[in-house]
Order: C-alpha cells, then sequence, then structure tokens
C-alpha cells in the first residue's frame, strides 16, 4: 500500500461528510490572496476558499508572477486558522497544502507528480502548479495561513518567459472539469488539514520526503558561489532544505539561496 493511502485510511470514514468551508466565487480580482487578507471570517468558519476565474496581479514566490488565460486554469487561495501548529514546524503546513494538491490530482498521473521544494507540484521536469503562503502570527501562535494556489488545469499554450510550465490538459490529452477538480482539492485538503489537526506532523513529513521532487541521487543545483552536484537529504521542519554534496559537505539552505538547474 502507499504511504499516503495509508497514512490517510483512518480519515476514510469521515471523508464523505462535506467539510465544513465556506466557498467564495469571483469573476475577477487582483489576486485571491489579497482579498483574504482583508477578509472577516464568522466565527464558525474554519476554512476559507476564494477562487477566481482571472487575477489581475497573480503572483508567486518573491516577485515572480503567475500566467493564466482567463477561465482556463484554477485560481484560488484558501483561508485557515492553525493556532495548534508550532511557529517553529509552520512549514508543516507547506507540506501538507502540497501534499493535498497532488493527491486531488487524476489518478492515471499522480505516480509521475513529485513535490519540488518548497511546494511546487512538478510533472516530471515541468511546473504543474505553484502556491504562494502567508502567514500572520499572534501571541506566539500562527493565527492565519493563506495558501494562494494556481494550478495550469486547460491551459493549451503559455507565452511567458517561464521555463518549464505543463497544464494537465497537456499532459492528459482533454481538458478536465474544473469545479469537480476543485471541489476534489479541498476535501483534500480537509482531510490533510485535519491530519495536521491531530497532531500527525511526522506523517505529513514523511509523505512529503516520500514524494519529493529529486529525492534520490545527485542532480545539478546552484547557489551564490556557482553550480554544483548534491542529493538531498531531507528538508526540515523550519523548511530548510538539506543537500550533501559530492565531496561530503553538508549545506543547508532556505527559500531562494538555492536553485534547481533543469535542463
Amino acid at each position: 500500500m502507499k504511504i499516503i493511502d495509508a497514512m490517510l485510511g483512518f480519515l476514510k470514514p469521515s471523508a464523505e461528510k462535506k467539510p465544513d468551508v465556506k466557498v467564495i466565487h469571483l469573476d475577477s480580482v487582483d489576486s485571491t490572496n489579497s482579498y483574504l487578507r482583508t477578509y472577516v471570517p464568522t466565527e464558525n468558519e474554519p476554512m476559507t476558499v476564494v477562487v477566481a476565474d482571472y487575477q489581475s496581479a497573480g503572483r508567486g514566490q518573491g516577485t515572480n508572477t503567475w500566467e493564466s488565460e482567463e477561465g482556463k486554469n484554477l485560481l484560488f487561495s484558501v483561508l485557515v486558522h492553525p493556532v495548534m501548529i508550532p511557529v517553529r514546524s509552520q512549514f508543516l503546513l507547506s507540506e501538507a497544502g502540497a501534499l493535498a494538491l497532488r493527491d486531488a490530482l487524476p489518478d492515471e498521473i499522480k505516480d509521475e507528480i513529485r513535490l519540488k521544494w518548497p511546494n511546487d507540484i512538478y510533472w516530471k521536469d515541468k511546473k504543474l502548479s505553484g502556491t504562494l503562503i502567508e502567514t500572520k502570527l499572534g501571541g506566539g501562535h500562527i493565527k492565519d495561513c493563506i495558501f494562494g494556489v494556481g494550478l495550469n488545469v486547460n491551459q493549451s499554450m503559455f507565452h511567458s518567459d517561464a521555463p518549464n510550465p505543463v497544464s494537465l490538459c497537456q499532459i492528459l490529452g482533454h481538458e478536465v472539469e474544473k469545479e469537480e477538480l476543485l471541489n476534489k482539492i479541498i476535501k483534500k485538503f480537509s482531510e490533510f488539514y485535519h491530519l495536521l489537526e491531530m497532531g500527525g506532523y511526522n506523517d505529513i513529513s514523511a509523505m512529503y520526503h516520500d514524494v519529493l521532487y529529486r529525492r534520490g541521487g545527485f542532480h545539478k543545483f546552484r547557489d551564490a558561489d556557482g553550480e554544483f552536484e548534491g542529493a538531498i537529504v531531507e528538508v526540515e521542519d523550519d523548511g530548510h532544505l538539506i543537500l550533501r554534496d559530492r565531496s561530503g559537505m553538508i549545506r543547508e539552505y532556505q527559500f531562494k539561496e538555492v536553485e534547481f538547474i533543469i535542463n
């Protein structure tokens, strides 16, 4: 049995229950993350999802932007309130979100889907989805967490200078019903978030490492000192990527400090 199926098996009895989620549909917005930053949920609203047909200012990590043909892809953000997660372990949220997205994808391609550190969804060496995560701290806890997701679904051509985008339509050879896929993603987000609520931190980390992009062997990377070959040792709970180079030296990186070289 695959590790993800095994770890989530105990959640299946409650899987038929509709997740307690408020979903807001918008035709257009600057960004769904921006919308949720100022959104005030009701008292009994543990998870809020905002989905838009078009984002005029959608972005990725840092200064990166996200190309999306209007109405073709899934552009959405998820707001949760993970006060139970220690601040030092907040990367668990990134891991859980990436696992949820992967688990919601069509079964026929799932074995070829990997999670590229920190939380991109890759099919082979091409980027299928990216997530921008924003957290708000308060009282020593994580008060709010917003997952901003761009998932390439039915876009058949990409025109930006992004080096390696791909869509589900390109992979499968046919279009995908977006609403059905969104509902499945929301369900998976709820399941993985519930696993975090139950303290399944080690389970989440194990599942993440099991499907990590370039997990085995040596691969090319680039840091401030230039190119080198390294092997992934682990991703720590705080999100640091640990690599071992050919000389046996251990290297530790925060986000944006090292780049995967993809030919």
